[in-house]
């Protein structure tokens, strides 16, 4: 079957970074208010990885360009791939500071009855949240989905309410869930693509990362009663950068896997859907993993943890001027061994004291030739408090002075 492959390419020319040289980096006075995602620059090449997926999509995740898709929107069964979005809810819960890691849930008979994957949670028995979410990420366990489920939402077809909410809003259109565990049950769907969207999402989550490359553990019971549990994603063993990921399997889904993977800057997110067995789902991920490390990587051009060279002036303040910084680091994903043409713009008003820091004061968007692919928030880097009468006479002075 024919597959196509996304790559970014561009016209050798590399910036230096920060510099405020005319053409590559460029402060205007407007503020561009209006929210863009990162948009991928991207040329067709025809390629055959030789998978067996129904439906596959592969991605970097720093810039979303694609890398490799086949029927990527092609709505099928996704199985216990849609705990992705349960554990997004969870996370995305306790960040809100409306869940803790250490809270003990009373367990529910319906929660407790879950088939399928499961830790068999006993009826009435109390168990920690971080547990709860260390058996969903590593075994799957669908009555711990049920429980958290309860606990977050009232009951389960609240809290499926609240996933397909949020998958609206993450831009996953193919996607629609009738359950928080992925057992069949009609109708419930989605795509390739949209599974790769929801996992980049979640791995937002640095909490994530406790669960998601752990191979063996114990799930611990009240009263000290423990079960073994072991990832069902064997990448996370047998992969170099792998983890983090989900698997699923029901006879109507197949095999199916989405998993990440890391190396130097460069994080992928894969995804495979409809597989006939087990060992290929991992080989065909496998296979994209590969791919992409050999072929592609991802150079940082705006680095979030480092102040920016230029300074912004600031009227009115104690101080004549503020520090800079992203909010987030902006990468450009390109072929290996070729360059591309990168540019920045920043994108602000003129600043008035007084100003706080970390306050957004514009934005910075990077061009790849000549084309926005992404944008973030333009910080100060520091408080500057507004001049007072004091401040004014002794600017008046030096001014003075100076002639």
């Amino acid at each position: 079957m024919k597959k196509s492959i996304f790559a970014i390419t561009g016209v050798a020319l590399l910036m230096r970074l920060f510099c405020g040289n005319v053409g590559q980096s460029t402060f205007t006075n407007d503020v561009i208010t209006r929210e863009m995602e990162n948009v991928a620059v991207v040329q067709t090449e025809d390629i055959d990885l030789h998978l067996q997926a129904k439906s596959c999509y592969l991605m970097d995740t720093a810039t979303q360009s694609v890398i490799y898709q086949y029927n990527e929107e092609k709505c099928l069964p996704i199985a216990s791939m849609c705990k992705i979005m349960t554990l997004t809810l969870v996370f995305e819960t306790i960040e809100k500071g409306d869940l803790q890691l250490d809270e003990k849930i009373c367990i529910s008979e319906r929660a407790a009855s879950m088939g399928g994957s499961q830790v068999f949670l006993e009826a009435n028995g109390r168990y920690g949240v971080g547990e709860l979410i260390k058996s969903i990420v590593i075994c799957s366990a669908n009555d711990s989905c049920v429980a958290l489920a309860e606990r977050i939402a009232g009951n389960e077809t609240f809290f499926v309410n609240k996933m397909n909410e949020k998958a609206k809003e993450l831009g996953a259109d193919n996607t629609l869930f009738a359950n928080c565990t992925g057992l069949p049950k009609e109708p419930q769907y989605s795509c390739a693509k949209d599974v790769a969207i929801m996992l980049n999402n979640l791995l937002q989550y640095d909490v994530y990362y406790q669960y998601g490359n752990v191979w063996m553990d114990k799930f611990m019971h009240p009263e000290g009663r423990y079960t073994e549990i072991t990832n069902t994603n064997k990448l996370i063993r047998f992969y170099d950068g792998c983890d983090g990921g989900k698997t699923g399997f029901t006879n109507e889904a197949g095999f199916c896997l989405a998993a990440t993977a890391k190396r130097d800057n460069m994080r992928i997110v894969g995804v495979v859907i409809g597989e006939e067995t087990s060992a290929n789902r991992f080989d065909d991920v496998r296979t994209m993993f590969d791919y992409a490390f050999a072929n592609y990587t991802v150079t940082p051009i705006v680095d979030a943890e480092k102040a920016l060279d230029q300074t912004a002036t600031v009227l009115g303040g104690k101080k004549k001027s503020v520090s800079l910084y992203a909010e987030r680091t902006l990468y450009d994903f390109h072929k290996r061994g070729e360059q591309s043409n990168c540019q920045i713009q920043f994108v602000m008003q003129d600043l008035r004291a007084p100003i706080k820091q970390r306050e957004q004061i514009g934005e910075i968007i990077l061009f790849k030739d000549g084309i926005e692919c992404s944008r973030t928030s333009l910080l100060s880097g520091e408080n500057v408090k507004r001049a007072n009468l004091f401040d004014r006479i002794k600017d008046i002075a030096n001014g003075w002075n100076a002639r």
